[in-house]
């Protein structure tokens, strides 16, 4: 059955199919995910001496803290005190904060690369949300994109050895369920907030999920604090991983969605291990061709998954 690859008609998600909105919006995706990219190596440092939920409960204050404000001086106010906050305590509270908090750990578990590129199922989760909500007809060139961005992710997930995957790589996949699923019901069910609010109120949520978290850990005995003082360096780190990492990441992804749709937008998900893998390099890794061609792999299928019909006004 032939079906357009386009988000359907009528939907609060539907992406304009014109060519200036899906430049744009491959733009916005290429570029959340170049700052996304940034929080991996950053995150590296810290982990080495913060817990996973008091890395997550920092990164979600930080991030609070710079776009509460930004965000009540472009909507208003009263647009804030109106928002939908019980919905927003909920998509962010599992989306953002439980989400998040699973990618630390498998972090944790794996490393920077091999978690970015776990994430390679992120289109298929994407997809099978979009078919499920019927924001997405389905038509060869985008079903064999997805295929294809898959098969990317796999050939670079290839140069991890298996030792590595197990349980980091369980939590990295539903880390990016939910963080698919999140970043969707943020675009759709926010349409009353600019791209900042949307963020700003999601992470709010985020935040109060982070804090229980924090709490469960403190009752069962873990470590809830670092393992070291706070310093200058550690506090830079944070501050590329919650800031640039989350707060402009999450902005600019969001944005993409809303004109291309979430399934689209996670195809550059899968590019963003071959961002890692050259940040990784300045730092001093070195380069893994296998990774590098699983990424060019990934940008043919989004170039093969675009729509280039321009569409008429309804």
């Amino acid at each position: 059955m032939a079906m357009s690859p386009d988000p359907a008609r009528g939907n609060a998600l539907s992406a304009p199919a014109g060519q200036n909105s899906v430049l744009s919006g491959n733009g916005l995706a290429v570029a959340s995910m170049l700052t996304w990219a940034a929080g991996f190596p950053a995150a590296e440092v810290l982990l080495q001496t913060w817990p996973p939920v008091a890395l997550l409960v920092a990164r979600m204050a930080m991030a609070v803290a710079f776009l509460l404000p930004i965000w009540v001086m472009i909507d208003g106010p009263e647009r804030v005190l109106r928002a939908r906050w019980g919905h927003a305590f909920v998509v962010g509270g599992f989306g953002i904060g439980l989400g998040m908090f699973l990618l630390i750990v498998a972090q944790k578990l794996t490393d920077p690369v091999t978690t970015a590129i776990i994430a390679s199922c992120a289109p298929l989760i994407a997809t099978l949300l979009e078919l499920a909500s019927g924001t997405r007809r389905l038509k060869w060139n985008f079903a064999v994109g997805v295929l294809i961005s898959v098969v990317g992710g796999l050939i670079a997930t290839s140069a991890v050895a298996p030792a590595q995957l197990g349980l980091g790589a369980a939590c990295a996949v539903a880390a990016t369920a939910l963080f698919c699923w999140g970043s969707q019901a943020t675009s759709r069910d926010f349409p009353e907030l600019s791209q900042t609010g949307r963020a700003a109120v999601t992470f709010v949520g985020g935040f109060f999920m982070a804090t229980i978290l924090m709490a469960g850990a403190h009752h069962l005995g873990m470590d809830i604090v670092p393992s070291i003082s706070i310093d200058t360096r550690q506090i830079g780190m944070l501050a590329i991983y919650s800031l640039i990492s989350m707060a402009l990441s999450q902005i600019l992804f969001v944005a993409s969605i809303g004109k291309l749709g979430v399934a689209l937008t996670s195809f550059h998900i899968n590019v963003a291990p071959f961002y890692v893998m050259l940040i990784m390099l300045v730092l001093g890794e070195e380069w893994n061709w296998t990774r590098a061609l699983g990424a060019g792999v990934v940008a043919m299928a989004v170039v093969l998954a675009q729509d280039r019909r321009v569409a008429k006004p309804a």
